[in-house]
């Protein structure tokens, strides 16, 4: 990201530019500078299980006696 205040001509022209062209929504390929949006999300969701999982029972074993007792 660009976080410089001023820009020369030539790039707010730049910038002009891609902010007209349309979002070509027929092809929405992920860009070629993201390929971590290219990567199928393999085993993300046994992941997220098992976080909760350990949540629940560190919820249950731990907190809840402390909270009952």
């Amino acid at each position: 990201m660009d976080t410089r205040e001023s820009k020369t001509p030539e790039e707010k022209k730049q910038h002009l530019k891609e902010e007209r062209l349309p979002e070509d929504f027929s092809h929405p390929e992920p860009d070629a500078e993201q390929p971590e949006a290219k990567r199928s999300p393999k085993g993300a969701h046994w992941l997220v299980l098992g976080v909760a999982i350990l949540v629940a029972g560190f919820l249950l074993f731990v907190l809840l006696p402390k909270i009952v007792g």
